[in-house]
C-alpha cells in the first residue's frame, strides 16, 4: 500500500520537523549556558559531592549486607578473604586473575568463567585503576573482594556493554599466578 501525504499534510509535517529542530537547538543552547559561568573550583566541588554520595552508597550497602571492609585513600574498599603466599604483587609483574564483576544489586557483568582469566601487567594501565590498586594489596593465591566507585572503575560512561554509567562495582578476585614480565 502506497501512502501519499499531499501538500497540506506534507507542509504540516515539515513545519513540525522545523519547530522540533529549533526547539532541540534551543535546548542545547540553554544547557550550554548553565555551565558558562562555572569555574574549575565549581567542577571540583560537584565531583567531590558525587564521590561523597558514592561513598555513602557503598557504606549503606556494606551496612545492609553486614560486610566489613577497609577503605584506601582513593576510595577503594577491600576485604582480603584468603591470604596468599610469598611477596606482595608489585608493578612490573604479570598477574592472572579469576574474577567476577557484579553491580551492587547482584547483577553479573563479567566473570572469568564466561570470559576467561584476566591477565595484565601491573602498573601499565589497561585495566581499571581500582583493580590495579587492589592487586597491590595481594599475594599469589590471595582471594579478595573490592568495591570500586565509578572513578576507580568504568567512570561516568560505563563500558557501553554490560556496565552502566556511574556504576559502583563489586569485584571478587583470586590471584592465580604472578610472573615476571618476559
Amino acid at each position: 500500500m502506497k501512502y501519499y501525504l499531499g501538500w497540506p499534510r506534507l507542509s504540516i509535517l515539515l513545519l513540525l520537523l522545523a519547530v522540533g529542530a529549533c526547539s532541540h537547538s534551543q535546548n542545547r543552547k540553554s544547557a550550554g549556558t548553565r555551565t558558562e559561568g562555572m569555574t574549575r573550583e565549581d567542577y571540583i566541588e560537584i565531583n567531590r559531592q558525587r564521590v561523597n554520595q558514592e561513598q555513602d552508597l557503598i557504606v549503606h550497602y556494606l551496612d545492609t549486607a553486614g560486610m566489613d571492609m577497609q577503605r584506601t585513600a582513593t576510595g577503594l574498599w577491600y576485604r582480603i578473604t584468603e591470604e596468599g603466599e610469598g611477596d606482595y604483587i608489585v608493578a612490573g609483574k604479570v598477574v592472572s586473575l579469576n574474577y567476577e564483576i557484579r553491580l551492587l544489586d547482584g547483577t553479573l557483568c563479567y566473570s572469568s568463567d564466561e570470559d576467561g582469566m584476566k591477565v595484565f601487567l601491573v602498573g601499565q594501565g589497561g585495566v581499571e585503576s581500582g583493580l590495579e590498586e587492589g592487586v597491590l594489596l595481594l599475594k599469589q593465591g590471595s582471594k579478595a573482594t573490592f568495591l570500586m566507585p565509578p572513578h576507580l572503575a568504568h567512570g561516568l560512561v560505563g563500558d557501553d556493554d554490560r556496565i552502566p554509567a556511574r556504576a559502583i562495582l563489586k569485584y571478587k578476585v583470586e590471584v592465580v599466578d604472578v610472573k615476571n614480565k618476559n
